[in-house]
């Protein structure tokens, strides 16, 4: 797998989508959670997905139960819950785990793309986020505490 749209998941309602459909566009890929410390970042995604969306710009929110069991609901139970308290409407999918035997592809090709502190390849927790180019390659991974916010400069320059 050499870029974002080589890999597959399947949303909330539980439809197999190919990230190829995305191809051209820069990509936010945050895994999350409904009962995490950061959870709060929601509203800062949706506001950035809200600003960009119609220049070039997709989001991708993959619900995580890995660290501390902070997403232990149903698809339907996630999707509620992000629609009702943050007003989500950037496309969610199924809970992935993101570390370990059983990673989603696509975390596995991320992390490897964009290692973390000190070169660890783990997620280290929730709202951990990975900016992809419009030519499907990883620009940068960024920290759970780095606010949604912080990420606008490398959005905006990648969208250029």
């Amino acid at each position: 797998m050499t870029d974002l749209y080589s890999f597959e998941a399947k949303t909330l309602t539980g439809e197999l989508q190919s990230l190829s459909e995305l191809k051209g566009k820069v990509v936010l890929v945050v895994n999350t959670a409904s009962k995490c410390g950061f959870t709060p970042q929601y509203k800062g995604l949706e506001s950035i997905y809200q600003e960009y969306k119609d220049k070039g710009f997709e989001m991708l929110g993959f619900p995580c139960n890995q660290f501390g069991k902070q997403e232990p609901g149903g698809s339907e139970e996630i999707s509620e819950f992000c629609e009702l308290n943050f007003g989500v409407t950037f496309p969610l999918y199924e809970k992935v785990d993101v570390n370990g035997d059983n990673a989603h592809p696509l975390f596995t090709w991320l992390k490897s793309e964009a290692p973390g502190l000190l070169g660890t390849q783990a997620v280290k927790w929730n709202f951990t986020k990975f900016l992809v180019g419009r030519d499907g390659r990883v620009i940068k991974r960024y920290a759970p505490k780095d606010k949604p916010e912080s990420i606008v400069a490398d959005l905006e320059a990648a969208l250029k």
